[in-house]
């Protein structure tokens, strides 16, 4: 018999592969520098166990070639990101883009030469007429800056010296969902990395214990629903995905241990899996072999770690009340955005809240006054948060929805009561740290809030800003997919500089 297995395995090379391949892994183990020391300095973290280099940060992380992509391209003002997006298309006109020579205008028709024959939406392609629909808002100017905000975002006036408004911005899309995914991807078209997923892709993590991009959504909203590819990797490795925090028990679903199966059974079983999936991606090479093991390595470190950093019971008094009483309560945009705090602490690179609702084609007014009530001291609490913390001078914090809303009203028009509709042209959005200009205003719209007249910004040239101040130049940072060279900007976009401090 064993003469047999001995012929079998001089006729069967692959075998004999396996079993030289499974020797010098035994040896490895067994010898003080084989792959226990290297898994300890990888727990250590090896660029700041070998010391900092030049280009490093006061930590010793070294800052440039990250992931052998020679990234960042030039020295980074952020080193972190949090995305406050507001599902829905905000009301530029009731919140930030004060128009008042239109209050001289109520219910007369927008003028042709303002509509331009711009595309409208099904559901107000068939009005008749589109009657100005002015503000009911009250306005002040704040700040030194001066700038415009509405009587529905007091906590925000007070921070409007550490905003940069952007009032110029554009898109290409007029519905929801091609919107959304075009701002979170690049393309209208489902099946592109996020912007997350990008700068994971291309600057690493600075936290081994954690997800380079976390997704929280605020709990028990309606509006258009939000779908996992909008922080989904696309066509760049797996392991560059999003993930989505939940509030409740199991902040991530599937993580937590069955019952009567502990962390060493999990660390066995680990064991045994990652040598079969190394045989499998030495036999197929599949890099997605070695991306799923290292998503399972990772949801077994996050074991621990969520738990410590989804735990907010231990924040001060003084800090919920800043955020507001809705911050006691997971799953609230308060909370979510001192949950954001957290996991910017813990050095996760892009953390994304999404907040819906601010779909208002009626009873706009009424709408617009109840989600400023759920986000507005919160939004204030974090660039307070952050800036008391030293973080918001490499912490960019964007403010912002998939577009604006019409100055004409959708439905019936009351001195009281009005609808808007839809509007790409002409939005706003506001950030905040990490190298952008505070207390500054960036472009401008005619009188009715409807085309830019100075300074446009498409949503091309936001990312590549973006991607700017986390020191990628957006038209070297590419992935080749199917015979083509893709971006995050895809063959648009420039870096709009008059926005950098």
């Amino acid at each position: 018999m064993c003469h047999r297995h001995d012929i079998l395995k001089s006729n069967n090379k692959d075998l004999q592969q396996v079993e030289q391949q499974w020797d010098r892994r035994n040896f490895l183990t067994k010898t003080s520098l084989g792959l226990g020391a290297l898994a300890l300095g990888s727990l250590l973290n090896t660029e700041k166990a070998f010391g900092a280099m030049a280009g490093s940060d006061q930590k010793g992380t070294n800052l440039f070639n990250r992931n052998g992509l020679g990234l960042p391209h030039h020295l980074p003002k952020a080193k972190r990101i949090v995305y406050l997006f507001q599902s829905g298309g905000p009301s530029q006109l009731d919140m930030f883009d004060y128009k008042p020579k239109l209050r001289d205008m109520f219910g007369k028709d927008l003028p042709d030469s303002v509509r331009q024959g711009q595309r409208l939406t099904a559901m107000s392609a068939e009005q008749t007429t589109f009657p100005i629909a002015p503000s009911i808002m009250d306005f002040q100017q704040y700040g030194e800056s001066r700038a415009w905000v509405s009587e529905l975002m007091p906590h925000t006036a007070e921070v409007v010296d550490d905003l940069c408004f952007i009032k110029s911005m554009q898109t290409d899309a007029i519905n929801h969902d091609p919107a959304i995914t075009f701002l979170q991807t690049g393309s209208q078209l489902p099946g592109r990395p996020s912007i997350g997923a990008w700068l994971s892709y291309g600057l690493g993590s600075d936290n081994d214990n954690l997800p380079t991009f976390i997704t929280l959504i605020t709990k028990g909203m309606g509006g258009q629903p939000l779908y996992s590819r909008l922080w989904g990797n696309g066509f760049l490795p797996t392991e560059h995905q999003g993930v989505q925090f939940r509030s409740g028990k199991d902040p991530v679903l599937y993580l937590s241990d069955p019952k009567n199966y502990d962390g060493n059974d999990r660390r066995k079983m680990l064991d045994y899996l990652g040598k079969l999936n190394e045989l499998q991606h030495d036999a197929y090479g599949d890099p997605e072999i070695m991306a799923r093991m290292t998503q399972y390595e990772m949801a077994f470190r996050m074991q621990t770690s969520v738990p410590e950093v989804t735990d907010i019971s231990d924040e001060p008094d003084y800090i919920f009340d800043m955020y507001g009483e809705d911050s006691r309560d997971p799953g609230t945009y308060a909370a979510n955005c001192l949950m954001a705090r957290k996991l910017l602490e813990k050095d996760v690179k892009f953390v994304q809240l999404y907040h819906q609702g601010w779909d208002q084609h009626i009873g706009c007014p009424g709408g617009v006054r109840n989600q400023c009530k759920l986000t507005d001291q919160a939004n204030a609490a974090l660039i307070k948060d952050l800036k008391q913390r030293g973080m918001l001078e490499d912490t960019l914090v964007i403010w912002g929805g998939e577009f604006g809303r019409t100055v004409y009203s959708q439905g019936q028009l009351t001195n009281e009561n009005y609808g808007r509709d839809h509007h790409p042209k002409a939005f706003t959005m506001w950030m905040a740290g990490a190298g952008v200009k505070p207390g500054f205003t960036y472009g401008e719209t005619d009188d009715f809030s409807y085309n830019v007249v100075k300074d446009p910004v498409h949503v091309h040239d936001f990312h590549a800003t973006l991607m700017h101040l986390f020191g990628i130049d957006h038209e070297r940072l590419t992935f080749k997919h199917q015979g083509r060279r893709y971006r995050l900007t895809d063959v648009h976009g420039h870096v709009v500089k008059d926005l950098l401090a």
